[in-house]
């Protein structure tokens, strides 16, 4: 059995949709609250679910049973300002469940955040050190309370200290696809769009405030969820591998790649708008994102990643455009 935390979730939901689908039991913690998460999981078997308030006691009674824990339980909000609220469900959560993985001697795959690079001012290489990490500044609590976990690991596997018979932590940049609908303002912006731009609406980008910068042409690296699905379960197949690493494609490209790409999943000429990007947002923006993914490739995954233009064809067509969007 696996257990999925934060199961009920955009890239939860999708990692209990491939393990259903390759016929294993799997555990749910999350909270399903009053919105539509729960069509998240649907279209799969599920052997449990519960709350996180109650995992202490599912562990005890459940624990000898799982072959792996999968945490994407978190405050995902990057505009989230309840930081004691952060520290509790981020960083202690993932700790504790850390320490239950490493007593009971159970793999474990936890998310990370390439929030953590800050602005990018140190580059985007998932160096798997204490002193690299140190350099690293991240922007908001999110990023930090993420950022904490690393290095906590950091230093627990240069010091040599007991850890889970695997442990990895996955850098997750832009993600985008199928069953983030319930996030709100935190979709993709794909998902934001996707109606408006069906209307016949513009699809609006930021303009740019830097001269090396044209107007919607800032970076991103996006990778579809499928692909971090993939990877995961590579993991999962490759006991060997323990880490940390970023989870990219490797290639950033612009909004406006993003933008046409919608249009052209859809079968319409671009039609795009630039805005004044909000003064409070100007400070904290970034304009760059790159994974450096030469430590998942060295360390054996050699998949190709999906690019910009086919999962946003895929996740349109296969998806959005469908009644039922849910993977």
């Amino acid at each position: 059995m696996y257990l999925v935390t934060g199961g009920a979730g955009f890239i939860g939901s999708n990692v209990v949709a491939a393990l259903s689908d390759r016929g294993h039991e799997v555990a749910v913690c999350d909270w399903l609250r009053d919105d539509e998460r729960w069509r998240n999981l649907a279209k799969h078997e599920i052997a449990a679910i519960f709350e996180p308030a109650t995992i202490d006691e599912w562990l005890r009674r459940h624990g000898s049973k799982l072959t792996a824990v999968i945490h994407m339980g978190a405050i995902s909000a990057t505009t989230e300002t309840d930081v004691d609220l952060i520290a509790t469900r981020n960083i202690r959560s993932t700790l504790e469940l850390l320490e239950w993985c490493t007593n009971a001697q159970v793999p474990v795959i936890y998310a990370s955040s390439a929030a953590t690079y800050g602005e990018g001012a140190q580059g985007f290489d998932d160096t798997f050190t204490r002193d690299a990490l140190a350099k690293l500044r991240p922007l908001n609590a999110y990023g930090w309370s993420k950022h904490v976990v690393d290095r906590r690991l950091a230093r627990l596997a240069e010091t040599g200290a007991k850890l889970p018979p695997q442990w990895v932590g996955l850098k997750f940049f832009n993600v985008y696809g199928p069953n983030e609908y319930h996030k709100g303002s935190m979709r993709s912006v794909i998902a934001r769009n996707f109606a408006s731009v069906r209307r016949g609406e513009p699809l609006r980008l930021f303009r740019s405030y830097r001269d090396d910068y044209a107007d919607g042409g800032q970076k991103r690296d996006f990778i579809y969820v499928r692909d971090c699905v993939d990877v995961m379960l590579w993991i999962l197949d490759n006991p060997q591998v323990s880490g940390l690493f970023n989870l990219g494609t490797g290639l950033a490209r612009t909004w406006m790649d993003l933008a046409n790409g919608i249009y052209a999943a859809l079968g319409r000429p671009p039609n795009v708008e630039i805005i004044d990007m909000p003064a409070e947002l100007q400070a904290k923006y970034q304009y760059f994102t790159e994974a450096n993914m030469q430590r998942l490739r060295s360390a054996g995954y050699t998949r190709p990643f999906t690019s910009l233009q086919q999962g946003i064809a895929d996740y349109v067509q296969r998806h959005l455009l469908n009644e039922d969007p849910y993977r």
